[in-house]
C-alpha cells in the first residue's frame, strides 16, 4: 500500500502563501513530516493560485528534492508545467498526477510519461463525466492500457483511479469504484497499479478521519495499490499498516507499525 502524502498543496494556506513567497521552509517542514508519517510518495501541487506554474512547480520539486529523496507526485493539469518539473526531478520514478481518458490528452502525456521515465495517474473520466458503473470505468482502465503498451509504457507503470465521490451525495458511487478496483486486477498481466484521493470519499461529512480509514482498509480487500491521503493520520496509517499484515502483505513483529513507517 503505496501512501502518497498530499499535504504539499497550495489549497493549503501555509503552502499556498510559501508558493506566492517562495519560502521553502513550510514545503520543507511537511515534506520531513510526511515521511516520518509514513508516506512513500509526495504529492506537489500548487493550487490554483498559482500566476505561473512553469516556473513554481519546478521551484517546489526542487526545494522538496533538497530535504527529502521520496518519490514525487507532481501534480497539475498544465502539462508545459508538468514537463517542466519533470526535468527539475531530473531522474525516472516520478508520478505523473494526473489525465483524464480522453485522447489528446494521452497522446500529450504518455510520450511524457516514457521520455522521463515517469509512471500516471489515469483517472476514469472524460469529457461526459464520471461514470457511474464498474464497467464503464473499466472499459476506461482498458483504453489507458491498450495505449500505454503503443507507447511503450508497462501496465504497471500506470495507476487507476476509478473516481471516489463524497458519500454524502453519491453513496452509490462507493461500491462501483470498489468493484473497478476488484475488475482492474484481471485486465491484463501485470495489471495496472490502483489509487484513489482517499479524502473525496468524506467532503462535507462528519467523521471524515472514520470514513477515510474504512474506505481506504475496504479498498485494500478489493486490491487497492495505493491513495493520495493524509500521511500523517496516524489512525489511518496504523489501519493500513494492520490491514497490510492481515492480508498477508507484510510479515508478522510486534512493532509492524512502526516497521511499516520505516519502509
Amino acid at each position: 500500500m503505496i501512501i502518497i502524502g498530499e499535504r504539499i498543496n497550495g489549497m493549503f494556506k501555509d503552502i499556498g502563501l510559501a508558493i506566492r513567497e517562495h519560502d521553502p521552509k513550510p514545503l520543507q517542514e511537511w515534506a520531513v513530516k510526511q515521511k516520518e508519517g509514513g508516506a512513500s510518495y509526495l504529492d506537489v501541487n500548487t493550487g490554483p493560485n498559482s500566476e505561473d506554474q512553469t516556473i513554481d512547480l519546478p521551484w517546489m520539486v526542487n526545494v522538496v528534492k533538497e530535504v527529502s529523496d521520496l518519490p514525487l507526485a507532481i501534480d497539475t493539469t498544465n502539462y508545459d508545467a508538468m514537463e517542466a518539473a519533470l526535468i527539475a526531478y531530473g531522474k525516472p520514478g516520478a508520478l505523473i498526477n494526473s489525465i483524464g481518458c480522453e485522447q489528446e490528452k494521452i497522446d500529450r502525456v504518455f510520450p511524457m510519461a516514457a521520455k522521463y521515465q515517469a509512471d500516471v495517474v489515469c483517472l476514469c473520466i472524460n469529457k461526459v463525466g464520471i461514470p457511474k458503473s464498474a464497467d464503464d470505468r473499466v472499459a476506461m482502465a482498458m483504453e489507458f492500457v491498450a495505449n500505454a503498451e503503443a507507447y511503450g509504457l508497462q501496465p504497471d507503470n500506470l495507476f487507476i483511479d476509478p473516481i471516489i465521490l463524497p458519500v454524502n451525495v453519491a453513496q452509490e458511487h462507493g461500491v462501483e469504484a470498489l468493484e473497478t478496483i476488484r475488475q482492474i486486477k484481471m485486465i491484463s498481466n501485470p495489471p495496472p497499479k490502483t489509487t484513489v484521493g482517499l479524502s473525496n470519499i468524506s467532503q462535507k461529512s462528519p467523521h471524515r478521519p472514520l470514513i477515510n480509514r474504512t474506505f481506504a482498509i475496504m479498498a485494500m480487500t478489493a486490491g487497492l495499490d495505493s491513495a493520495i491521503c493524509d500521511a500523517n493520520d496516524e489512525a489511518l496509517v496504523d489501519a493500513i499498516a494492520t490491514a497490510r499484515l492481515i492480508l498477508n502483505q507484510d510479515i508478522y513483529c510486534d512493532s509492524y507499525a512502526k516497521v511499516f513507517r520505516q519502509r
